[in-house]
């Protein structure tokens, strides 16, 4: 049986992002495992399950609020200190602006990037914010992952549209940094296609995603590129 680790932030991941690849690869039959910085349930930003939310809808809200209180998985996660990326086929990070706080800082999970692509069979999937990981995270030269690289992921237009002038979200937290800004910084390839309904990418080993609307997508490709069929 195929398996994934999914890294899911504490401080605040966007559910469609998380929900579409879990259920995309539990549909093709895969062991999933979920890991948080701590080992602490995933915290799920609310603006991604608000049914009043153009980007969101009920249906979608509905749904992916389901699944983050259900899905045993997500309720009981491991520590990402104690994943191995050795012992599963990808890897998949799934965004929010959360992953600023955590995930992307954290060097455990720029380890489990690092060693699944450089690995001789495994395939990273990352969506949105989390792509400012790949500015971040070096490869076994000191390299950054994200040098060179051909990338989409969360642009600068749709994040001027969220923050203030100061860049204030709308829940009264500074964003940190721009991710589109970090991964050009460090010789990534940027290209969010923002004239398209969808933006997936694939570089070697490495699947991006845009956002929320792209992650089903995403998800398809990333078993295209494992070589599992679906049913689908």
């Amino acid at each position: 049986m195929p398996s994934a680790l999914f890294v899911v932030s504490e401080e605040g991941y966007w559910g469609e992002e998380c929900v579409e690849p879990l259920t995309t690869l539990d549909d093709a039959g895969f062991d999933v495992t979920v890991t948080t910085p701590t080992g602490s349930k995933p915290v799920i930003d609310d603006t991604s399950i608000d049914p009043d939310n153009p980007f969101v809808g009920a249906e979608t809200a509905e749904r992916v609020e389901e699944v983050h209180e259900t899905d045993e998985r997500l309720n009981n996660p491991v520590p990402i200190a104690e994943a191995d990326a050795d012992d599963y086929d990808t890897v998949v990070f799934p965004g929010g602006h959360g992953v600023e706080w955590d995930v992307n800082q954290d060097r455990h999970a720029r380890s489990l990037l690092r060693e699944t692509l450089e690995g001789e069979d495994g395939k990273a999937l990352v969506v949105c914010h989390t792509l400012a990981i790949l500015a971040f995270a070096r490869d076994s030269d000191g390299e950054s992952l994200a040098s060179g690289r051909d990338v989409t992921g969360f642009p600068n237009e749709w994040e001027a549209d969220i923050v203030d002038e100061n860049d204030l979200l709308p829940d009264g937290r500074k964003l940190p940094y721009w991710v589109e800004d970090e991964v050009e910084a460090a010789g990534g390839n940027w290209d969010a296609e923002v004239d398209q309904d969808v933006s997936v990418r694939v570089d070697g080993d490495l699947v991006t995603g845009r956002g929320p609307r792209s992650s089903r997508a995403a998800a398809e490709t990333l078993l295209e590129e494992l070589g599992v069929r679906t049913s689908t």
